[in-house]
């Protein structure tokens, strides 16, 4: 275990924004930690890095832990081109590894634009730039917060790939923060917080089985019909009914085909996952 808390709090005045959290970040994993805007996710993070004081419960932290960080905000000038940013940052470090910078570029497929000033690169770039700037002092432990905010789709998958292969191939644990629930499905655990607490942690697999069934969307010519099965009628008409498995909704669609006009099958949905906990749809 890399970094294991024990009723974590930080308030701020009469606000308690971090509530007794208990968290483990296990060496060679992704974990991604979810919540909304003002969850408390940065500021779990600042506490984690030694950015930030609790206000009380325990850090404990492994001997031979070694961080990197991915901020929200970059850190490099945007006037100097990439290359120079990075060998700036790789002379801070008293073990300078040049061979290691180069393996970094290339594991991050940066080499196209080396030469162009950081201030003119796209999210994604920037992003993979800030990645190579947080690793060059070889640590086992990345911290990225928000890394995919503000990026496309296929930008954001192209981050998640890269990730996985730096975890895969360099033994890199990594620690992110996000608004995306989605994102829980690349994470080998996540951990979903509202309002300063840890509401649920868990693989997405076992998120779903928890908080999230597959259901049916019947539109049915005589709802009355389903009489004896559960649904809740929708605004639009539609029948939902939420069953265990994919089983069950064929026996359903079986029994009742001479009232049903159409319907759509719903997988489990780690988007339900936050909307089952809290009430309320993740924002």
């Amino acid at each position: 275990m890399l970094i294991r808390t024990k009723n974590l709090v930080k308030t701020f005045g009469n606000k308690t924004v971090i509530d007794h959290l208990n968290l483990e970040v296990e060496e060679g994993k992704l974990l991604a930690y979810i919540g909304t805007n003002g969850a408390g996710k940065s500021t779990t993070m600042k506490m984690l890095t030694g950015l930030l004081k609790p206000t009380s419960g325990e850090i404990e932290l492994s001997p031979n832990l070694k961080i990197g960080m991915v901020f929200q905000d970059s850190v490099l000038d945007a006037e100097l081109s990439v290359l120079d940013n990075l060998k700036s940052r790789q002379s801070l470090y008293r073990n300078r590894d040049k061979n290691w910078m180069e393996k970094l570029i290339h594991l991050t497929g940066i080499e196209d634009f080396l030469n162009q000033a950081y201030g003119t690169l796209s999210g994604g770039q920037r992003r993979r730039v800030d990645i190579v700037r947080a690793l060059l002092n070889k640590p086992n432990l990345l911290f990225l917060d928000e890394p995919t905010t503000g990026l496309d789709i296929q930008t954001r998958k192209a981050i998640w790939e890269l990730l996985r292969r730096l975890q895969r191939e360099e033994k890199l644990t990594i620690f992110l923060t996000t608004h995306y629930l989605e994102e829980a499905e690349n994470a080998d655990m996540a951990y979903i917080i509202d309002r300063g607490k840890v509401l649920a942690k868990g693989s997405a697999k076992e998120l779903k089985e928890a908080y999230s069934k597959p259901y049916l969307l019947v539109d049915a010519s005589d709802a009355s019909a389903f009489s004896d099965v559960a649904y809740q009628l929708l605004g639009n008409g539609q029948l939902k009914i939420v069953v265990n498995d994919s089983k069950e909704a064929l026996q359903i669609l079986s029994d009742k085909r001479t009232a049903i006009n159409d319907f759509d099958y719903v997988k489990a949905n780690i988007n339900d996952v936050f909307l089952s906990i809290t009430g309320r749809e993740m924002a």
